[in-house]
This record gives structure tokens, C-alpha cells and sequence, in this order.
């Protein structure tokens, strides 16, 4: 078969794009090494009065690497880090690769059953987190395999005299265990430190991290990304976006380091092009625009909840957004109308992707040209990649242009497999093609289309939210029956989760009881916003729980509302 047959998308590549990529066969931090050799004395971080050039980001990440192996980190071993995103987290994760350790990014709002979850299965040792987060993990030390603890402040991130202001303000906030053999604080754990950086044998079968999701089945999988996954992905984007070394760009880096998307965009490929990263702890609009208008950043990667949320920040005509000129939004589907306003604002190219955890992530981009991007599209296979809608029932015929199907994808960027999950790795990898879980089209131009999805992930704000893992915390509430949660749409959050609970006979149970005994089991972005009750759930003949059909009745009531406030209006513009 013509090869252009079967990959229909070359014939709208930009010109500059090629149909393939090289493999990155070497190690990651390759990347840094070469950065820090070609631009010493650029700015590789930029945060608050602190600035961190890229020699200076190359020793301190080798230092923090000689200090790791001094306390025993050896090949392979895990090395988690529980930071938001700050200097000290683009050290320790570059550190940790050059020890030829393994990253275990974790969210710092993750709690008690996820910490569980996430350190048990992936059996870090070490772990790296910022001091007000201590408590949290000081009360799971006894359940967990972890060792040695790296403690953080924000006071840590600053220069003088903001380090001393922020001390003396926290002085008293949070009760910090005394450093001892296990438990090392962040200034004195590199002090003795030399220098160091290891070898990787093979870069496309070494892991470099291990990046958790749920999957299909909402249980905690880590995904085991090697060094070429990820190296290669980088260079599949810059093929994309264009973006060189020499035009010396700043990237707002407000996505979080902990996902696999915020780290990519906001970390790995900012260093592969010696970019400037302005790490942003936690979304605050009103931070993000003074630092947009203080650091002039060139590239935002960011999800569509953040660009729907500036547009309504009431004194957004003060600032000038025009330095920004690359956009890319991923997690969820970007509204046409926030697409458009954003990129009037900005004069930005605006480039919306795909992706998943599983290949590290980016897979699919629309054209950086305006002119060339699809409403709707999540675009074309990036250089390199491999996609096809197959049938959902056996997953092995492929499905001409416009047909409904499960998206398969491969590419060098797809992961080596589930970590100690064989089964899981079967299952999600067959005949070296990954099957997303994802339902699209493929229009006869080689634009791909997400219709819907066969697992039940729901996404709020740009995170990925597994509703088994919602009904489950609600099931172990002595009041309810049963339980089970759906998403549903969300104009500024993406999604919103709704929880349908079913209480047990003669029990007595209100919202506010349902969300305050979510929040304190659950991160608060995976806490249900809208609660129902009833007397019973739709089921299908074998007795499972139909969460589509409780999304289809929940869309059935929007648009019923809609409808019925569109009807008032035009009755009253009618007057």
C-alpha cells in the first residue's frame, strides 16, 4: 500500500515538518549538558529574585546527583519528588537522572490513600518533598518503603533578603522533624557533595521515570518512560513548533511538573532549547498576568481552564500579552470561542494537541499555521508517529475515514510498559500499537478527532480524575448503599464531577456531609462538586452501574435548559 495512503497527514504538514524523527538514543540529561556547554550564562530558571543559569543548573543538578549516590542511590533505584514547581524541583529531577536513578513525580495534594498507592507500588526509597508537606507523609512512614527524606522550603527558591522574609513569616508554621541520618535538609544536602554524572547503557530500554495514572481500571499504574521516550518526544514537538536555541525563548512554566504534559512542556523541552523556565508554584490569574508582563515569556503551554480563566480577569485589557507567540493546549478539548478570543488577545499561534501518560506524552498536533488547524481536530500523528481508528470489538480491523473507533497509536515515543504490570502491559500493548481507550474519527486528511472515551477517566481543570477511585471513598461511608461518579461538562473547569448516591435504609446524609467526607480523604480536585441522592442507579442485566447513562441524562438536562433560557430570550428580544 502507498505509504501516503496509510498516512494521509503528510500532505498537511507544514513544509518544514519531516514525516520522521530521529530517536534519541542517549541520555536524557544530555540535554542540560549541551544546553549548559552552548549558553552558561543564560538564565535556565527564573523565579521570584532568584536566577539560576544553565552552568549553574548543570552543577547543582550533578551535585544534587554525587549527593544522591553518596546516600546509596544506585541504578535504577526510585527517587520520588513531591514539590510543586520550583527551582528545587527542575534540580532534583535533573539530578535524579544523572544518578541513573528513576523519577516518581507525585502531586502535592495527593493524600493518605494515593501516597499509599503511588510509594508502595513504585517502592521509592528516597523521596524529596517541600517542608510544609512533611506531616503528611510523617504519619504514613511507618506503611511506606521510604528511607531517606529531602526536605524543601520556599525560603529554599529565594535570594536574599526574600529568603530571610520568607523564614521569619514561616517560622512557626509547620513542625519540621530535626535533620538526622535519614531526614536532610535541602541546603545542607548538597554542601560535601562532588560532582556526578552516570552512564546509561541502553537509553531506549533504561527507565528515566516512572509517571502514575490510572488506566482503564482506576487503579494507580506506573508508566515506565526511558530516556529515548522522552528525548524523542522532545524533538517530535520542536519539529512542530519550530522553536531553536537561538531565539532565546522564556517559557511560562504554570503547568505542573508532577504530570506528565506540564513536565514535557514545561521542563524537558525548555532545556533541549536552552529556553528560560519561569516556574509558577500554583495558579493565581492575577500572578500569572504580572508575570507575563514582567518576564515577557515567549511560550505557554497550558490547558483550557487556565486560558478561559484569564479571559475573564476583569483588568485584562492592563496587560500586554503580545510577547507570547506559541500557545499549546492539551488535557481537554479547547472551546472554539476561547480559542479564538485567546489568540486575539495574544496574536499567539495556538497549537491544541493530544496525548497520554503512555507516550510520553504528545502524540498529536494541529499545523502551527492558523490557516491549516481544524476546529474540533486534535490534529495529525506528530513526525514519526503511527495512528489508525481500529473496531472497538477486536481492535484489529482498521476503520476507513470518518468511522467511529478505539485511536491506536505507535511511535518511538510510546512507553516500554507498565511497571511490574505484565498483564496491563498485554492488554494496553499489542503488536507494538498502544490502544488509547480513547473513541475517534479520522477525517480523510489525516486529522484525528476524539469523540469520547471508553475508560471513564473525567478531567477537571487539566487534571485527570478517576471516578472508581471517588466511588470508592464514598463507599466506605457507613451511610451509603451505593455510589458512583460521571463527569460532566463544565464551561471553566472542563469537567465537573457529580456524585449519585444511594443512602443505606434509614440513614440521613446531606451534600455538605458527602463533600466534607470526600475532602478529607481525597484531593480537593478530585472532591465531587454536585451531589445527588436516589433510590437506586441504572444497571445494566449483569447488575453494572451505567455511568454513560447518567452522563446522557445529565447532557439531556443541560440542553433542556438551555433550550429553555434560549426561548425566554428570544421571547423577550421579540417585545
Amino acid at each position: 500500500m502507498n505509504i501516503d495512503c496509510e498516512r494521509p497527514w503528510f500532505a498537511h504538514y507544514d513544509s518544514f515538518v519531516p514525516h520522521d524523527t530521529e530517536i534519541w538514543n542517549k541520555p536524557l540529561h544530555v540535554l542540560l549538558d549541551e544546553a549548559a556547554e552552548r549558553y552558561p550564562t543564560r538564565a535556565a530558571v527564573i523565579f521570584q529574585n532568584t536566577r539560576i543559569s544553565y552552568a549553574q543548573l548543570l552543577e547543582k543538578a550533578e551535585r544534587f546527583a554525587g549527593a544522591l549516590r553518596d546516600m546509596g542511590v544506585r541504578q535504577g533505584q526510585r527517587v520520588a519528588v513531591m514539590m510543586p514547581n520550583l527551582p528545587q524541583t527542575v534540580v532534583a529531577f535533573w539530578g535524579i537522572v544523572k544518578a541513573r536513578a528513576v523519577v516518581v513525580m507525585l502531586n502535592p495534594l495527593y493524600k493518605e490513600k494515593e501516597l499509599l498507592a503511588h510509594i508502595g507500588d513504585s517502592g521509592a526509597e528516597h523521596i524529596i518533598l517541600l517542608d510544609m508537606l512533611w506531616p503528611c507523609i510523617d504519619a504514613l512512614r511507618d506503611r511506606l518503603p521510604l528511607r531517606n527524606f529531602i526536605l524543601t522550603s520556599v525560603a529554599d527558591a529565594l535570594s536574599f533578603p526574600l529568603n530571610w522574609l520568607y523564614r521569619f513569616k514561616q517560622r512557626h508554621a509547620t513542625q519540621l522533624p530535626q535533620a538526622s541520618v535519614q531526614v536532610h535538609t535541602w541546603r545542607n544536602f548538597c554542601r560535601k557533595a562532588e560532582r556526578f554524572a552516570a552512564s546509561v547503557e541502553n537509553p531506549r530500554r533504561d527507565p528515566v521515570m516512572l509517571q502514575y495514572t490510572g488506566g482503564t481500571t482506576g487503579l494507580p499504574k506506573g508508566v515506565a518512560l526511558t530516556h529515548a521516550n522522552l528525548g524523542t518526544n522532545c524533538r517530535q514537538v520542536l519539529d512542530i513548533i519550530r522553536a531553536t536555541a537561538d531565539e532565546g525563548h522564556v517559557f511560562l512554566s504554570l503547568l505542573p511538573f508532577f504530570h506528565v504534559y506540564g513536565l514535557t512542556t514545561g521542563l524537558i523541552i525548555p532545556v533541549a532549547i536552552a529556553a528560560t523556565v519561569l516556574p509558577l508554584p500554583r495558579y493565581v490569574p492575577q500572578d500569572v498576568l504580572r508575570s507575563i508582563a514582567k518576564f515577557r515569556p515567549s511560550v505557554f503551554p497550558g490547558a483550557p481552564s487556565v486560558y478561559s480563566s484569564l479571559l475573564q480577569q476583569k483588568n485584562l485589557s492592563n496587560y500586554d500579552l503580545r510577547c507570547i507567540k506559541i500557545c499549546v493546549s492539551g488535557s481537554a478539548p479547547l472551546p472554539r470561542e476561547t480559542f479564538r478570543r485567546f489568540q486575539e488577545a495574544t496574536g499567539a499561534s495556538i497549537l491544541e494537541g493530544y496525548g497520554l501518560t503512555e507516550a510520553s506524552p504528545i502524540t498529536h498536533c494541529n499545523p502551527l499555521g492558523q490557516e491549516g488547524q481544524r476546529a474540533n481536530s486534535i490534529g495529525m500523528p506528530v513526525p514519526g508517529t503511527d495512528a489508525r481508528i481500529v473496531d472497538m470489538e477486536s481492535g484489529t480491523i482498521p476503520l476507513p475515514p470518518g468511522k467511529l473507533g478505539e485511536l491506536i497509536i505507535r511511535g518511538p515515543q510510546v512507553m516500554s510498559g507498565y511497571w511490574r504490570r505484565p498483564d496491563d502491559t498485554a492488554n494496553a500493548l499489542r503488536n507494538g500499537w498502544l490502544y488509547t481507550g480513547d473513541l475517534a474519527t479520522m477525517d480523510e486528511d489525516g486529522y484525528f478527532y476524539i469523540v469520547d472515551r471508553k475508560k471513564d477517566m473525567v478531567i477537571v481543570g487539566g487534571y485527570n480524575v478517576y471516578p472508581r477511585e471517588v466511588d470508592e471513598v464514598l463507599l466506605e461511608h457507613p451511610k451509603v448503599q451505593e455510589a458512583v461518579c460521571v463527569g460532566i461538562p463544565d464551561e471553566l473547569r472542563g469537567e465537573t464531577l457529580k456524585a449519585y448516591v444511594v443512602l443505606r435504609h434509614g440513614e440521613n446524609m446531606d451534600k455538605a456531609e458527602v463533600i466534607a467526607w470526600c475532602r478529607r480523604k481525597l484531593a480537593n480536585y478530585k472532591v465531587p462538586r454536585l451531589v445527588e441522592f436516589r433510590e437506586e442507579l441504572p444497571r445494566t442485566i449483569v447488575g453494572k452501574v451505567l455511568r454513560r447513562a447518567l452522563r446522557e441524562e445529565e447532557m439531556r438536562k443541560n440542553a433542556e435548559r438551555r433550550d429553555k433560557h434560549g426561548h425566554i430570550a428570544d421571547a423577550k428580544d421579540g417585545r
